[in-house]
């Protein structure tokens, strides 16, 4: 069973998600080249990142794509080669080296900013309590503060009851609760996630999650994440980006995303497959979002224009409280056959995608834009 959490006392949901909202972590041509034996690794290749306040973002990638090195970098546990790291107004690019006061403005920086690891990290010696204080002892708080304080984060986090235990007496999720706990204990403004999930089984990832989203909503936190898992941008993620060989290639909101043309990462959130029967016929991505998920229009244009339509294949989902979808279609002709009603489609508010028609799909958008 999902791990229960406790709504958090005291606080207020925080304020919708505004679009054009102000920026609460930004990267500038940020680079980081590491250095070993006399060879170079551009781990880093001038990434520019804007998450915005009280949002959840991802990061998406394969190993080696330079995902861990990004969000070490914006805390600094990583000092980057080049270029600059903003969060909450505060350039720790510009604080980091530069003597014993701008040390200070710095650790006064980054106490605004809570890491969640992959591994946990917690100490197999001090109690779940004690693990959740450490950064207090450090920030120099009292011990009746830290106690009362790291009390109140355990029930947040749905742990009240195993305060006095030890790591080695919780499981993976617990583990991960607690990693939690302890990392809102500065409260933080910004919580950074480096695969928070990806040593854990599929049920408490899901519950770990719906946390991070818990706390995402009622805190007001902004969470920038790492992942290498789909499933964790589809499930909590207000934007996301792709990274590649040290490089963002994608990026922008979920749903900006499901409407790009071509967009890796929206057919990679919800993959659809199907072969063509024959070389007469033009196979066709739909992409469902918003008004559109709920509408019968495959059997509208059925219906309208006399034609035969295939389903080839189809995935279904709910994003951020919406329903969206993508099918598969094969159409019977060929592409210039279909011009109409691939143009049907689109004036349903549907994103469309021509496969294996790369040309005829280019035109087909040109002519379409808005």
């Amino acid at each position: 069973m999902p791990e229960p959490h406790a709504p958090v006392p005291g606080h207020t949901h925080a304020r919708a998600l505004d679009s054009d909202g102000n920026p609460v972590i930004t990267t500038s041509g940020l680079t980081k080249v590491y250095r070993s034996r006399g060879r170079e690794v551009t781990a880093l290749d001038g990434v520019d990142l804007h998450v915005r306040e009280g949002e959840v973002y991802g990061v998406i990638g394969q190993s080696g794509a330079g995902k861990s090195s990004l969000i070490r970098c914006v805390n600094l546990l990583e000092r980057p080669t080049s270029g600059t790291v903003t969060v909450a107004g505060a350039d720790l690019t510009a604080l980091a080296g530069r003597g014993p006061r701008a040390g200070r403005e710095l650790r006064r920086a980054r106490s605004r900013i809570g890491m969640v690891f992959q591994h946990f990290n917690l100490l197999s010696s001090r109690t779940v309590q004690d693990n959740v204080e450490l950064p207090l002892e450090i920030l120099g708080t009292s011990g009746r503060e830290r106690s009362r304080k790291a009390l109140e984060l355990l029930d947040l986090v749905g742990l009240a009851d195993k305060a006095k235990a030890h790591p080695a007496q919780l499981s993976g999720g617990q583990k991960q609760r607690v990693g939690i706990a302890r990392a809102l204990a500065g409260d933080p403004k910004v919580l950074l996630s480096d695969e928070a999930t990806s040593a854990l089984d599929p049920e408490t990832t899901r519950s770990i999650l719906q946390l991070l989203r818990d706390l995402n909503r009622q805190l007001g936190l902004t969470v920038l994440l790492i992942t290498h898992e789909m499933d964790v941008v589809k499930s909590i993620c207000d934007s996301a980006a792709l990274m590649e060989k040290g490089r963002i290639v994608e990026h922008g909101t979920v749903s900006e995303l499901l409407a790009t043309p071509g967009s890796e990462l929206a057919a990679a959130l919800f993959p659809v497959s199907g072969e063509r029967t024959g070389a007469d016929r033009t196979v066709v991505d739909v992409t469902f979002h918003g008004e559109a998920a709920t509408q019968p229009v495959i059997s509208q244009l059925s219906r309208t224009y006399n034609v035969d339509i295939s389903i080839l294949g189809a995935a279904i989902d709910t994003v951020g409280g919406l329903q969206i979808g993508r099918m598969r279609i094969e159409l019977p002709g060929r592409y210039e056959e279909n011009v109409v009603p691939i143009g049907f489609l689109r004036e349903q508010g549907l994103q469309i995608d021509v496969v294996g028609h790369e040309g005829q799909e280019t035109l087909l958008v040109k002519d379409g834009a808005k």
